[in-house]
């Protein structure tokens, strides 16, 4: 399956999320809020990328996932500061723990300070106006701009 990666406003994403990811016609897509720096861009879609392919072997579907998501964060304790993966209630919480490990592995190679890397994405802008309850309809978004990749299947 193909694979579109764009990098779009914190403000634009479906839901407080710094990466997110879902299936458009028949294509992987992964969004990205963009923290202003390619390297924690990349580290982010990356996280996503493993998440989205380890959940899509597995059989979690994206539909569990978002819910389980959106309702974390309506419900979101006020001293808590987890992403919604780190639950062990989450449906996914499995495929989130590889994927952070590989991201952390990464954010090394590139010489990304972790703590300050975890500090900007945690202060990211997603506090969206666009920020959807209860069914996800990717089609009300309205994204004011986007930076897209495309990886094709058959290289």
């Amino acid at each position: 399956m193909d694979t579109i990666i764009r990098i779009i406003k914190p403000n634009t994403m479906r839901y407080i999320t710094p990466g997110d990811y879902f299936i458009e016609n028949g294509k992987q897509i992964i969004e990205v809020a963009d923290t202003g720096n390619d390297k924690y861009n990349l580290l982010i879609a990356l996280h996503e990328l493993v998440e989205l392919n380890l959940c899509a072997d597995r059989g979690i579907k994206e539909e569990d996932i978002s819910k389980f998501d959106i309702d974390f964060e309506e419900n979101r304790e006020e001293d808590n500061n987890d992403e919604p993966g780190n639950d062990p209630k989450a449906p996914y919480y499995q495929e989130h723990q590889f994927a952070t490990f590989i991201e952390k592995k990464m954010a090394s190679q590139l010489n990304v300070d972790w703590v300050k890397y975890s500090e900007v994405v945690d202060n990211l802008d997603c506090n969206s106006n666009n920020r959807i309850v209860g069914k996800i309809d990717n089609k009300q978004l309205k994204i004011p701009y986007m930076v897209e990749l495309y990886l094709p299947t058959d290289i």
